[in-house]
């Protein structure tokens, strides 16, 4: 099991995170951590799906003659 290093709002400090057993699946690909020292667990993934694009761009604002 993989460990990295990351902020932990619980503890207040740096700490090491690990890769829970996912019951999704998704094996080292899973977007959950869970603190080694406290159990907090964080969310590291994008907000879109795969399949979803990102933020539709706005057209440009058309300049008027004043």
């Amino acid at each position: 099991m993989a460990v990295t290093i990351r902020h932990c709002s619980t503890c207040g400090d740096e700490r090491p995170f690990e890769r829970p057993p996912c019951a999704d699946e998704h094996g080292d690909l899973c977007p959950e951590l869970a603190c080694a020292d406290c159990g907090a667990a964080i969310l590291i993934a994008a907000l879109l799906e795969p399949w979803q694009s990102g933020p539709a761009e706005l057209p440009a604002a058309s300049s008027r003659a004043a």
